[in-house]
């Protein structure tokens, strides 16, 4: 039996993710989510112009200007290619061991590409609630996700990333445990 390759939790992560996105209708783009600052084209361009940040910062280029629309005319085409490109930059010889500096301090890539994990499953929640689809993730890439994000975020001050932890039952699936933890409420309109 051969070796789980080193990226493929984000590898399985984008596949869990990328049905909800390609199941986006055009005229959903404008609707709330979860995240209530974000309407589902503001999270797929988080989600992308992210990528794109990680992309540059793992291959040592400047990363895109603040304030560009990184959707253009092709929302989900140009997630689609971020996410091909984030795969390409974390598959990089030496990528995961390697010392990045960021706006939240130094972290490894493969610390950093966690992060990249549970936010991109938080939002591919979100997307999903959003439009009435469902996002099926593999449990333990959701588990691994959850128990990242508690050990990175602690119970410190989430000043502007993530609200405060939701209610959750302890044997709800890990993809619940996650979005509730990084301030997803569970129940209410957004809940199919």
């Amino acid at each position: 039996m051969s070796a789980q390759p080193p990226i493929e939790p984000l590898v399985r992560a984008h596949l869990a993710v990328e049905p909800v996105v390609r199941g986006i209708l055009p005229e959903q783009f404008g609707l709330p989510t979860p995240c209530t600052e974000w309407s589902v084209r503001d999270i797929l361009g988080h989600l992308t112009g992210l990528n794109q940040v990680f992309v540059a910062l793992l291959t040592g280029q400047a990363p895109p200007p603040r304030g560009q629309d990184p959707l253009g005319d092709d929302p989900i085409g140009a997630y689609l290619d971020s996410a091909a490109a984030l795969e390409a930059a974390f598959g990089q010889p030496g990528a995961l061991e390697r010392v990045f500096a960021g706006p939240l301090g130094d972290a490894t890539g493969a610390e950093r590409m966690k992060i990249r994990i549970y936010d991109l499953l938080a939002h591919g929640w979100d997307l999903a609630q959003a439009t009435g689809q469902h996002l099926e993730v593999p449990d333990d890439v959701a588990e691994a996700s959850w128990e990242f994000a508690r050990t990175q975020l602690g119970d410190g001050p989430r000043a502007h990333r993530f609200r405060e932890p939701q209610p959750v039952d302890d044997d709800a699936p890990a993809i619940d445990r996650l979005v509730a933890f990084l301030g997803r409420p569970l129940e209410g309109p957004t809940r199919p």
